[in-house]
C-alpha cells in the first residue's frame, strides 16, 4: 500500500514569445513565398503600367493629371505599402491599372486581417517547450528547491549527468547562494514567471490553488527530478500478521478509504477550466522583435546619413581642388 505523495520540479510554461519569434508563426513558410511572389508580380504588373501611363503622356500626348514612375521601385514600394495597410501618392490612371490596384490591396486586406487575428492569439499562448530536464536544463528559467532535509541530501548525491548538472549550474550556481526557499517563497516565484521550484506537489498545490489566479494555472508544467521509490508500510519478515494488514489494507482500497484520506491529504494540480478568460497584457518582451527591426532601420539610416555626408565632403573637396587648378572661383 503506497501513498501518492511526489516531488516534481513545477512551474508555468513561459509565454511563446520567450521561446520564438511570435511574428513569423502566423503563416507557414510556404504561405510567406507566396505572398512575396504576390507583391513581386504586382510590382511587376504595375510596372509594366507605369511604363505604359508614361508613353501615353510623352508620347501620345494623352492628358493626365498623375502617374506612377516609369521604375520598378516606385511600383514595389507601392505595393510594399499595401502591404503595410498604407496608401499610395499616386495610383494608376487606365483600367488594367486600376484592376491590378484594386486586386492588390483586397489579396492583402485578408492577408492582414489573418495575419492581425494569429498574432492576438499567439500572444496569449505559452509554449510547450519545456517537457524533460534537459530542456529544463537549457532554459531560460530559474531553478529553486523546497528547503527540506530529504532535498538537501538527493540532490547532491544525484549521479545522472543532466541531474546533477541542474544542480551544479541551476541550484548551486558557481558564486551565488544556493537556490533553497521555503515552499511558500517558492510557489511565489512560480506565480511570478520563469521559475521552477521542486516541492511536495501535495503542499505546494494546496498554496498554489489558494494564491494563483485560475488562468495562471493553466499554465502550470510539472517535471519529474528524484528517482526514488514510493513509500511503502513495512513489517517484519515472515510475520503472523501480514495476511491479515494484507487484507485490511484492501478492505481499504475496495471500500474508497484510502482514496478519500488521500484526497483530504494531497491536493491535487489544479484544472484548467479558464484559459481564455483573461486578458494578458503585452509587454515590452512580446514586442521585441518588432522594435529589433525599428533599431536595425534607424541604424542602417543613420549609417547612410553618414555615408551621405562623407560623400558630399568628399566630391566638395575634390571640385574645389579641380577649380583652383583652373584658377576659377567655387560657388556652391
Amino acid at each position: 500500500m503506497t501513498t501518492p505523495t511526489k516531488s516534481k520540479f513545477v512551474f508555468r510554461q513561459p509565454k511563446l514569445c520567450y521561446i520564438t519569434n511570435v511574428f513569423t508563426l502566423p503563416f507557414k513558410v510556404t504561405v510567406w513565398i507566396s505572398s512575396l511572389v504576390l507583391v513581386i508580380i504586382i510590382s511587376g504588373g504595375l510596372y509594366c503600367i507605369a511604363i505604359w501611363e508614361s508613353y501615353r503622356v510623352n508620347k501620345l500626348h494623352v492628358q493626365q493629371k498623375e502617374f506612377i514612375e516609369p521604375k520598378f521601385s516606385s511600383a514595389f514600394f507601392m505595393a510594399f505599402g499595401a502591404v503595410c495597410q498604407q496608401g499610395s501618392d499616386s495610383i494608376p490612371q487606365t483600367t488594367p491599372g486600376r484592376i491590378i490596384t484594386i486586386i492588390l490591396f483586397t489579396s492583402l486586406m485578408f492577408l492582414y486581417t489573418s495575419y492581425s487575428a494569429n498574432i492576438v492569439a499567439l500572444l496569449q499562448s505559452s509554449s510547450t517547450s519545456i517537457q524533460t530536464l534537459n530542456d529544463l536544463l537549457h532554459s531560460r528559467l530559474q531553478v529553486g528547491v523546497d528547503d527540506t532535509v530529504f532535498n538537501r541530501f538527493y540532490f547532491p548525491n544525484a549521479t545522472e549527468p543532466t541531474r546533477r548538472a541542474i544542480y551544479l549550474q541551476k541550484v548551486i550556481p558557481p558564486g551565488q547562494t544556493p537556490r533553497y526557499f521555503p515552499i511558500e517563497e517558492g510557489v511565489k516565484m512560480i506565480r511570478q514567471g520563469l521559475f521552477a521550484f521542486h516541492m511536495e506537489t501535495g503542499a505546494g498545490y494546496k498554496l498554489v490553488g489558494e494564491t494563483f489566479l485560475e488562468n495562471e494555472k493553466c499554465d502550470l508544467e510539472e517535471i519529474q527530478f528524484l528517482q526514488v521509490p514510493d513509500p511503502w508500510l513495512a513489517i517484519q519478515k515472515n510475520s503472523s500478521y501480514k495476511e491479515m494488514l494484507k487484507i485490511g489494507f484492501r478492505k481499504f482500497r475496495e471500500s474508497g478509504i484510502q482514496s478519500r484520506e488521500v484526497a483530504l491529504l494531497y491536493t491535487k494540480k489544479p484544472n484548467c477550466i479558464s484559459r481564455s478568460s483573461t486578458f494578458i497584457g503585452v509587454t515590452i518582451v512580446d514586442c521585441y522583435p518588432a522594435i529589433q527591426i525599428l533599431l536595425i532601420g534607424y541604424l542602417i539610416a543613420f549609417c547612410i546619413f553618414i555615408i551621405e555626408i562623407l560623400y558630399y565632403y568628399r566630391t566638395k573637396i575634390i571640385t574645389e581642388i579641380i577649380l583652383l587648378n583652373r584658377n576659377i572661383p567655387y560657388t556652391e
